[in-house]
């Protein structure tokens, strides 16, 4: 089987997620050049990569930048660009383009729609209702009504919110204060919260390769949303991920293939908006099976940074393949992964995820790196400074990636690496990947 390898590639965001696309795609055969818009100067480090700059949210400037640099495929990275139509403006171009238009993108920018398109299709989600403006005295009878079945809620707010507008909530009480700040100000007759029961498990993370009809699974992972050891303190974008998962085994994630991601294509194929791109699928594993939490349309982070280093098949002729509607039968439900395990540690600014402070220097990348491990650059600067370096400028700084023969090993070499580096504020979980499930089978 052979595949057209694309070689010049255009990476649209800056981010550690971005990041981890530019060092894969820059390394793989037959790519002459990554160019990541805008990047940063922590992905501008990466050899065979350019950073330049470019307004993401401007689908007409995307265009023509994607013209000027004559690039062979467009891999769009965050999730807000491909809500604001980009996707849909490069394919109107005549430019291929690895990323869903923006009425498939809803599949992320509304959890209401999600819900939506789940019910229609089959696929197992948690019981829930969408709410709009005006609508507290329904919202907050729902919530009544999964407590009196003996269920929690779970809050989440119908919109992008960067993986932090979701809120696990504790008790009837708790969720009853909150419904009201979800709703006010919102119109009416446009959901605005969405309310789901509350399940238990684990969670996972399954995302695939979609070409609008066909999905080809990459290596299943496990983020950790909350801020603090031990699961503890406000939900996050993620403060770390693993890769693979003791209790999801490949025969699982072909199941979930077949149960969520084949149908959800057809049901969006039928509607007219075929998804092509990286379709996320958040899942828990309950005792009576994995239920979908929620859908992206783009690869996760921290995910990504631990899922593509483990990749064993060239990633841009892949993509391109799905860009043109045309995975080939022969490619199999996963793509070559290595047998390493993968462990990713979030390194975040003082005050994230709130206002995080920015412009704090950042000692012991070089050290980090000395120990084997991959430092994705999230949220950094360079510093206009003779000494160089960088400094913090986001939420999420930096994501340290190290592998081992098994996820302890794999954890064990990350949390060397991590400890390397240190800024004034920095803060990170010590627990990632630390208690694991036990395997399923």
């Amino acid at each position: 089987m052979t595949l057209a390898r694309p070689a010049r590639i255009l990476v649209l965001g800056g981010g550690g997620r971005e990041h981890a696309l530019a060092w894969t795609l820059s390394r793989e055969a037959g790519v002459a050049e990554v160019v990541a818009a805008p990047g940063s100067a922590g992905i501008a480090r990466e050899p065979g990569v350019r950073c330049v700059p470019v307004e993401l949210l401007d689908p007409a400037a995307v265009v023509a930048l994607a013209r000027a640099e004559v690039v062979d495929l467009v891999v769009v990275g965050p999730e807000a660009p491909l809500g604001a139509g980009v996707a849909d403006a490069l394919e109107s171009a005549g430019l291929a383009v690895f990323g869903p238009v923006r009425a498939a993108a809803r599949m992320e920018t509304s959890k209401a729609f999600c819900h939506e398109v789940a019910d229609a299709a089959g696929i197992r989600m948690a019981r829930a209702r969408a709410f709009g403006g005006g609508e507290e005295a329904a919202a907050a009878a729902f919530v009544r009504e999964l407590a009196a079945g003996g269920a929690l809620a779970v809050l989440k707010a119908d919109g992008l919110a960067a993986g932090k507008g979701v809120i696990v909530t504790e008790s009837e009480a708790q969720a009853l204060d909150l419904v009201p700040s979800f709703l006010a100000g919102r119109p009416a007759g446009e959901p605005a919260l969405v309310i789901e029961e509350r399940l238990s498990g684990p969670e996972a993370s399954v995302i695939a390769i979609c070409d609008g009809t066909r999905a080809v699974a990459l290596p299943a992972a496990r983020d950790h949303k909350r801020l603090c050891d031990g699961d503890l303190g406000p939900n996050t974008g993620g403060m770390g991920a693993y890769s693979p998962l003791p209790d999801l085994s490949d025969d699982d994630v072909e199941l979930i293939l077949a149960t969520v991601h084949g149908p959800m294509l057809a049901e969006l194929a039928s509607r007219g908006t075929p998804f092509r791109g990286f379709l996320y699928a958040g899942l828990m594993l309950t005792e009576s099976g994995p239920v979908l939490l929620e859908t992206n349309v783009r690869l996760g982070d921290p995910e990504a940074q631990a899922i593509l280093p483990r990749l064993d098949a060239d990633l841009a002729p892949v993509l391109a393949a799905a860009a043109a509607g045309a995975l080939p039968s022969g490619l199999g439900p996963h793509l070559g992964t290595r047998p390493e395990a993968a462990v990713t540690i979030v390194l975040a600014a003082h005050g994230y995820p709130n206002t995080p402070r920015r412009g704090d220097a950042i000692d012991g990348l070089d050290a980090a790196a000395a120990t084997g491990a991959l430092v994705f650059h999230a949220g950094t600067v360079a510093r206009q400074r003779p000494d160089g370096g960088f400094g913090t400028n986001g939420g999420r700084v930096l994501a340290v990636t190290a592998l081992g023969p098994d996820i302890p090993a794999a954890r064990a070499a990350a949390e060397r690496a991590a400890d390397a580096v240190t800024w004034d504020g920095m803060h990170r979980r010590h627990d990632i990947a630390l208690a694991l499930p036990e395997a399923a089978r």
